[in-house]
């Protein structure tokens, strides 16, 4: 990307504050030159290092693995990173692209919110090791920055200043991101074998129903006498997930009107 596309001089010294992960990001620092062959670029680095943690896991990436799988030595890598720490934060923001949808007038506010959640959530599902990586700071790829662009798109109109805004873009993606850990890792007990009864806990049920007693657990014991529990019952309610996502849209539609009334 370049900075200087807005026409506005860079401050060197603002921008050397960034880590070096996040300038790469940004294509601030320059790439060398000339290659070991001439073949190699952060891009083509990232991109082998994101097959590799797809195809085996984040535990399995390695500096001298990736440029195993390049065909180069692992001195070679460090021409274009100095380090993995830097690696892993291209990764993660290489994945995040997301098809932001145009904006479409009078499309109500909840429709693109759940859009939002759903996008992000598909993040984690196709690339599992996404949340292994701890979180350090707010994000700062320009990637990472796109998606929480259109999140404030969609509040542009809220009558809320901007902390508020802050505040629901954290709520929101907070639970984006715990559903996108349950979507991710139900996939991978399924890919592991496990059958879609055992996930949900049918096969548990009688004993459960011995174990838990309403002595010992009170609040919990009619659950699992229902079969909700264990997910034996007719769900009401339909999807969890969904229907825990249309709750918080409920919470922020009424903040909204109670702001709208002062």
């Amino acid at each position: 990307m370049d900075i200087m596309a807005g026409g506005k001089k860079p401050d060197e010294q603002s921008l050397s504050q960034l880590p070096p992960g996040i300038a790469l990001s940004w294509g601030i620092v320059k790439q060398p030159r000339r290659g070991p062959k001439g073949e190699l670029s952060v891009k083509k680095i990232v991109d082998a290092a994101v097959a590799i943690a797809d195809r085996d896991g984040l535990g399995m990436v390695s500096m001298s693995r990736v440029a195993q799988s390049l065909g180069f030595t692992t001195m070679s890598l460090y021409r274009y990173l100095t380090s993995k720490e830097d690696l892993l934060t291209l990764m993660q923001d290489a994945v995040s692209v997301i098809s932001i949808p145009p904006e479409v007038e009078g499309k109500p506010w909840r429709d693109e919110m759940k859009e939002y959640v759903w996008a992000c959530v598909a993040i984690f599902q196709q690339h599992p090791w996404y949340a292994d990586i701890p979180v350090t700071n707010v994000p700062l790829g320009p990637n990472n920055m796109a998606v929480i662009d259109w999140m404030l798109r969609i509040m542009r109109d809220f009558p809320l200043n901007e902390y508020e805004k802050m505040s629901f873009l954290l709520l929101v993606s907070s639970y984006a991101r715990a559903c996108g850990l349950i979507a991710r890792d139900i996939e991978m007990a399924v890919r592991g074998g496990r059958s879609a009864e055992t996930i949900t806990n049918v096969p548990f049920g009688p004993a459960l129903r011995q174990l838990v007693t309403p002595e010992r657990f009170p609040y919990l014991y009619p659950l699992i006498l229902s079969g909700a529990y264990t997910d034996e019952a007719e769900n009401p309610v339909g999807n969890e997930l969904e229907f825990g996502l249309e709750r918080i849209l409920d919470g922020i539609e009424q903040y909204l009107r109670s702001k709208q009334q002062q």
